[in-house]
């Protein structure tokens, strides 16, 4: 049977938008799977229900472009960021940037370009990757970061807002640490991994690393929660409670 809703997902090649992707294409939507790294979209090959496509969320002109030959797009889950670490007097404003362009302006290009079509139809589900740390809680080292993923749950309530009435939904995901090959990266960073790892799991109170798989679960629930919007969801192993 034809999938009769399609979804948009950024930086789906690998961690938390890889395990959407596949979690979105089992439940029968159609998955359209970006990544700027078409190599590594080659592993959806054989997948039902997904197919990909390179796109650069960074080029406003691309994005415009790729959403009016998929279109009709009927929800969006901007997944694509970067994670700087360092406070105030360690971010360069190179870093600050390339957050704030990669984190934000990426998913307000990204809006602006699916939300006619969505609006065309009253019917659109958007959903943003922001992060606990944001305004949600305090996370020392991470003040590029901080900001942007503050933005973003800003953006969220103000896209809801103005479009509650009109059949569109937007609301943002808060992780804690998740188990991704971006945080692999950042634990070999540190130069001491073991310890860096151990640190992440002990501020957590679940005393574990959350699976890219969970956070694939909330989008599958947010694509079909028809009665919620403009709100943080914050999934983070009681890391903010």
């Amino acid at each position: 049977m034809k999938p009769s809703k399609t979804i948009l997902i950024t930086a789906a090649a690998q961690g938390i938008g890889y395990a959407t992707a596949l979690r979105m294409a089992n439940a029968g939507v159609q998955v359209i799977a970006t990544d700027i790294n078409a190599d590594k979209l080659a592993a959806f090959a054989d997948v039902e229900n997904i197919r990909t496509a390179r796109l650069d969320v960074m080029n406003p002109a691309e994005i415009r472009d790729f959403v009016a030959k998929e279109a009709p797009i009927d929800m969006l889950f901007n997944c694509a960021g970067i994670v700087h670490s360092g406070d105030i007097l360690d971010v360069s404003d190179e870093q600050l940037h390339q957050a704030w362009e990669l984190n934000v302006m990426s998913q307000v290009h990204l809006i602006q370009a699916v939300l006619p079509g969505m609006l065309s139809r009253k019917d659109g589900c958007i959903i943003n990757m922001s992060s606990v740390a944001s305004s949600v809680k305090s996370v020392a080292n991470r003040c590029a970061y901080s900001v942007s993923k503050a933005a973003v749950i800003g953006l969220t309530k103000s896209v809801a807002a103005d479009y509650i009435t009109q059949g569109i939904r937007c609301n943002a995901i808060c992780p804690g640490t998740v188990e991704t090959p971006s945080l692999q990266q950042r634990l070999r960073d540190t130069g001491d991994y073991e310890t860096a790892r151990a640190d992440f799991i002990r501020r957590q109170p679940m005393g574990r690393i959350g699976q890219a798989e969970e956070i694939a679960d909330l989008v599958l629930y947010l694509s079909q929660a028809t009665f919620t919007t403009g709100h943080i969801h914050t999934i983070d192993g009681g890391w903010s409670a």
